[in-house]
């Protein structure tokens, strides 16, 4: 198992990734500055899947430069989080996927899922599938794991 299939297979990151409806996405806008957005998401036990409108402006800057990071965290003391890295494939789709409905549906209460589904069938003809495969993460629960740089600091302090 990989360094990066160990860190998802952990308890607290399968939790973080069935519980928490939304994630940060962040990437390289067009204009070379740094763009994160909340966006919902499914996990599917190898990689994040997303999906988008295709004149949206993270579609352009996904296909000019794939490499993003995620963050999926919780608040309340302490944090929990999980750092994902990984390269962004976009593929264009017809209609509304049901995964799109599924990553909704995780951020809304159940009786608004049928008036939600019927207004964006009736609004999108296409959209763009976001495909994040992990190459990179980090899960940091401020009890077991830390940040490296707050590690190092607690290392040499106890030496």
């Amino acid at each position: 198992m990989t360094d990066v299939a160990k860190v998802l297979a952990e308890p607290l990151a399968q939790k973080l990734l069935r519980e928490v409806p939304t994630l940060s996405l962040s990437y390289v806008g067009r204009d070379g500055g740094p763009r994160g957005i909340p966006i919902a998401y499914l996990w599917d036990g190898t990689s994040i899947r997303m999906w988008t409108v295709p004149g949206a402006a993270k579609v352009a800057a996904l296909r000019a430069e794939p490499r993003v990071s995620l963050a999926v965290d919780v608040e309340g003391f302490p944090p929990k989080l999980l750092l994902i890295r990984g390269r962004a494939g976009l593929t264009d789709v017809e209609g509304v996927p049901d995964g799109y409905l599924q990553a909704s549906h995780r951020t809304m209460p159940q009786e608004g899922w049928d008036d939600f589904d019927a207004q964006v069938r009736s609004l999108y003809e296409k959209m763009v599938a976001i495909v994040v495969t992990p190459t990179w993460a980090r899960l940091i629960d401020f009890e077991t794991t830390l940040p490296r740089a707050v590690e190092a600091i607690a290392a040499r302090r106890a030496t």
